[in-house]
This record gives structure tokens, sequence and C-alpha cells, in this order.
């Protein structure tokens, strides 16, 4: 795909007051504001609608996608049963398999507006498919989406004697991130080695670190403090990302004021996956259920940046999903208590430029002359208007091409149409 020259007119863009023209040329911006020549250059007209940088998914198991139901259902729904059946069929997988399930997730989120993914590949299945068919794909679609892959020992390096060489292997082969999951490791003190470990590999390859933390209801695990205090001492601020992290949602106040200040002073990212974590948290509690998430908006009061990730869809894990960033979003406005006039905007950053700060790519993410010509233009004039419909995306824009396009349904009722806003 050849970078493209592109002007579109009439762009709501938050900051401006006013509507906008943004012009690209050689695949980037060259351009923002009012009444710009754009001779030559493919036009499209946003009519007065909201355009942001593109989506960006921040924790996406795109290896499992799409295999709910093989070899079996999750009967019960939990997550330690999910990993039970994702244990009996992945090490049956091909490269090829996890590749095409892969591609056609990463194919829905695109035309959706996701044109950033940090997937998560299991490293733990020692026939190395998972990783091999995500890195694959991320090379294949470099020029639709940037995809970064975390190797993601979902069995713990410690569960098996082969796994921390399998950790190690896929760094070698190519894998941006260094993954963990320390709360499942077979002790707490296994649990800290394998904290201390992703660290140590971070260090020496030179990798960002994403790490499966505390994905739990037990308030008494508690591996984030470590992450936090290890970002400082390895000098890794913004490149530490905790996902998850359902078990702040049970800590006791003082220690969780104590939490928001190391968080906040470490620079460690947050991840919060809505679709799972609602419905996999709480499981065991009697009424009243806890709701299992971070607390999103007490994160962000405290300065800590936080994103957002679809995690699974249609997987052993949960049936449902079409890579829809901006459903998650709403998820979790709802779950959070995030729905004051000036929060719900921030929903959006979580689900744009704050997964951009995730991400670690922000040189090369916004619209800003200089950067790279990619976008979305919604169906939709701001924000809240953007959380609360769940919007058509007219067009999804990647290095100043149309890449993708949405028609917005129509409703009629009794003869005429109906919009769904106001007046």
């Amino acid at each position: 795909m050849d970078p493209g020259d592109l002007l579109i007119r009439n762009a709501r863009v938050e900051g401006r007051k006013r509507p906008v023209d943004l012009l690209a040329q050689g695949g980037r911006w060259t351009g923002i504001g009012p009444d710009l020549d754009g001779h030559g250059a493919v036009t499209v007209d946003a009519g007065g609608q909201l355009v942001t940088p593109p989506l960006v998914d921040c924790h996406l198991h795109l290896d499992a996608s799409l295999t709910a139901g093989r070899p079996r259902f999750n009967d019960s729904g939990t997550l330690i049963e999910g990993i039970h059946v994702w244990g009996e069929l992945k090490e049956s997988l091909t490269e090829e398999d996890v590749y095409a399930r892969a591609r056609t997730v990463v194919e829905w989120s695109a035309a959706q507006g996701t044109l950033f993914i940090r997937a998560h590949a299991d490293v733990s299945a020692k026939n190395e498919a998972p990783l091999r068919g995500l890195l694959r794909l991320r090379d294949d679609m470099a020029e639709l989406v940037t995809m970064q892959v975390t190797a993601f020992p979902q069995d713990g390096i410690y569960g098996d004697p082969r796994n921390e060489a399998l950790l190690e292997r896929a760094l070698q082969l190519g894998a941006d991130c260094v993954g963990g999951i320390p709360h499942y490791e077979p002790t707490a003190a296994l649990g800290l080695a394998e904290v201390q470990r992703v660290f140590e590999l971070a260090a020496q390859y030179h990798r960002k670190i994403d790490v499966h933390c505390d994905e739990t209801d037990d308030p008494n695990s508690r591996f984030l403090e470590v992450m936090a205090h290890n970002t400082g001492a390895f000098a890794m601020a913004g490149r530490v990302t905790a996902s998850h992290c359902t078990a702040m949602g049970s800590y006791e106040p003082y220690y969780s004021s104590k939490l928001l200040g190391f968080l906040e002073r470490a620079g460690l990212n947050i991840v919060v996956n809505p679709f799972a974590n609602s419905l996999v948290q709480g499981r065991l509690d009697s009424y009243p259920k806890r709701r299992g998430f971070a607390p999103l908006k007490e994160l962000l009061a405290h300065g800590v940046n936080v994103s957002l990730g679809n995690d699974v869809i249609m997987d052993p894990w949960y049936l449902l999903g079409r890579a829809d960033l901006i459903q998650a979003a709403s998820l979790a406005l709802h779950f959070t208590h995030m729905s004051g006039r000036d929060e719900i905007p921030e929903l959006l950053r979580c689900a744009t430029t704050r997964g951009a700060v995730t991400l670690d790519v922000q040189d090369e993410y916004g619209l800003e002359e200089g950067k790279p010509a990619d976008c979305v233009i919604f169906d939709a004039p701001s924000p809240t208007e953007v959380l609360r419909l769940n919007p058509a995306r007219r067009f999804v824009i990647r290095r100043g091409n149309v890449v993708a396009t949405t028609e917005p349904a129509r409703t009629t009722l009794l003869g005429r149409d109906v919009t769904f806003r106001p007046g």
C-alpha cells in the first residue's frame, strides 16, 4: 500500500472549537486547519463528525480467537476452566491455523478503526504454533495494522521445567514484549521469581514488558507492587504494562491508596479488559458480587496511564465479541462509574491516545503534522456521542489511504427516519 495524498474536509477534532481540514501528503499529515488547499488529493467529507487517531487494542489473545468449542466448551465459564480447555487444544494447533484465525480478527479490528494491536502469544505451547503464527501475521499485515507480539507463558515460567527456555526462545525469534502470569505460579515465591526473571529478560533483550498481573479476586495477590518497584529499579518507566490487575478491586482502602502512589511514581501502564473480567471475576462471591475490575477511575485520578483491550473473542473464555473497542470502552464506563461529563470522553482516550502510550508508539501516532496519516471518522460529532451510540466508523484511514468504509444503519418508523439523536 503506497502512502497516499488525502484531504479530509469539515472534521471535528478534540481541542479545536470549530471544524477543520486535515491534509496528508505522502502518507503523513502536512496540515491541520481551516480551508486547506488539497489540489490533487483524494477528498473525504467528514460532515462535521468526529475524527480521532486510530483505536488501540492493548490486549488481545489472537492465538485463541475463534476457537470456541474446540475441543469442548467451557461449561462453567470460569477463568480456570478456560485455561484448562485451552491447554487441551493448544498442542494440536498449527502455525497456519493460528495465522488464519488471527488474521480474520485483525481484519475485523481494522474495519472498525483499530490499527494498533498488542497480541499475546502463548509460549507455553511446546509446538511454538501460537508464537510463529502471530509473528508471521505481524509482519504480513504491517502495512494495514501495527502489531506487537507479547511472549506470554500462559502456564507460568516455573509451572513446567521447559517453559523458561521457551520464553527466552520467543524473544530470540522476535517477540516484542516479555509477558508473565505470576499469580498462576505454583507458589507466591515462584511468582516473585517470575516477575524478577521477566525484568531480567526484558533488560537483556531490550524489550517491553506486559504481564498478566493479579487477575484474581484474591486480595492477597500483590505482585503489582513488585512490578512497580522493579520498573523503577530497572529504569523502565513507560515500557512496563500490567494487564487485568483485578485483585485491586478487592484491596482495602489504605493499601490501595499506597499502591496508587507507587504506580504513579513508577510510570507503569495498566490495561483494563472489560469483557472477560466482567464475567469471570466475582464468580465465587455470594451477593453482593464484586465487579472485579481494576479501579480505572481512581487510577486515572492518580495520574496512572490506563488503556483498554478486547482480550478474548469467541474462545475458551468468552463466546462473544467482534473486536469492537468502542463497545469495550462503553462496558468499562459502566463498570467503573466513569459517567461524569468530563469522564466519558476520557474513556475514548483510553481506547486511543492512552493506548498509544501503553504501546510506546506516540512518535508515530496522532493527529499532528509530520505523523503518519492514520485516523478514524466516526458517524458522531463528539466523544460522548461515540460512547452513547457506538456509531459506524464511516472511514478508516491508514497512511493517507481509505482502507475501510461503513455505511450507517438506517431505521424507519412509520415511514420516517429514526436517528437516535435528539432534536
